[in-house]
């Protein structure tokens, strides 16, 4: 992809709406080649990016979920220790004794299990997703950022393996924590905020084309409105489509303030918020879109 606007038409054509400044991000993060930190709250589509990158380079999405206690072995290789075992014992059956032999032949690529980031180095094209960053610890991010500089790894038994073309990075953080600068520099950066009304109603009627387009502006008012109620998790896009997804598959063409709030637990996950929900004038929203 030649420029900016080129990207942006390619991940819109994958059904995923960007504005300029996350075209021009992207489009570095290509030419460049380097990783694309996206920072923001839960369900504001930086997770769906990479998904839609992938689609529009045509290569496959390599996904690495973070968790805390994550380590090198989770996320890079592990050897087939079964089947490491298995080729003891036929040695052993037919006889051989050389032990530099079985040594050497138990560590053999055909025993070697690539995890998300060595298949991503081995893979030409991918497109490496590094998904909640901000859940691993320290020792992880200093780990990733090392494979990150060099998109290579040592394993010991076989040497360095390296990636011929580096993988398409997109890694992402819902900011529980802060993650260090270190890997932030190694990044192009950009914070996700929530859409405005006009691109959220885009997105919904690109990703929902069978709801109705009164339900889709409907919905895309009411949930602008709660985030503005302080919740404790406001809604994000991926909520929005949930909700909309919820009320099509209760045969609404529409949507008033009963059934709102008889649908609330498809677009809010706890208790409080939902108790604050009740409490606005859902009704009042609605009539300010003409409802």
């Amino acid at each position: 992809m030649d420029d900016p606007e080129q990207v942006r038409a390619r991940l819109e054509e994958t059904g995923y709406l960007v504005d300029e400044g996350l075209a021009v991000t992207c489009f570095l993060a290509l030419r460049l080649h380097r990783p694309l930190f996206c920072e923001g709250d839960a369900g504001v589509g930086k997770t769906a990016l990479a998904s839609a990158l992938a689609d529009a380079l045509g290569a496959p999405l390599i996904r690495l979920q973070c968790h805390e206690g994550i380590d090198a072995a989770q996320a890079l290789y592990d050897w087939d220790f079964p089947r490491q075992l298995l080729h003891l014992r036929a040695a052993e059956a037919a006889g051989v004794t050389d032990a530099d032999r079985l040594e050497s032949e138990l560590y053999d690529r055909r025993f070697l299990i690539a995890r998300p980031l060595l298949q991503a180095l081995q893979t030409q094209p991918a497109v490496l997703l590094v998904d909640e960053i901000d859940r691993a610890d320290d020792e992880f991010e200093a780990f990733l950022l090392e494979l990150l500089s060099e998109y290579s790894v040592t394993i010991p038994e076989l040497g360095t393996l390296r990636a011929e073309d580096p993988p398409v990075v997109v890694l992402t953080s819902n900011r529980t924590r802060e993650v260090h600068d270190a890997l932030k520099r190694r990044c192009l950066y950009h914070w996700f905020d929530h859409p405005s009304f006009a691109r959220e109603l885009a997105i919904v009627r690109r990703r929902l084309p069978e709801v109705s387009a009164r339900l889709a502006e409907q919905v895309t008012a009411l949930v602008q409105a709660l985030r503005g109620a302080d919740l404790l998790k406001p809604p994000g896009v991926a909520e929005t489509l949930d909700w909309a997804e919820a009320l099509d598959a209760l045969g609404a063409s529409e949507v008033d303030a009963e059934l709102a709030v008889a649908t609330l637990g498809s677009v809010l996950k706890y208790r409080e918020d939902t108790d604050r929900a009740r409490g606005l004038d859902l009704a009042a929203v609605l009539a300010a879109r003409g409802g």
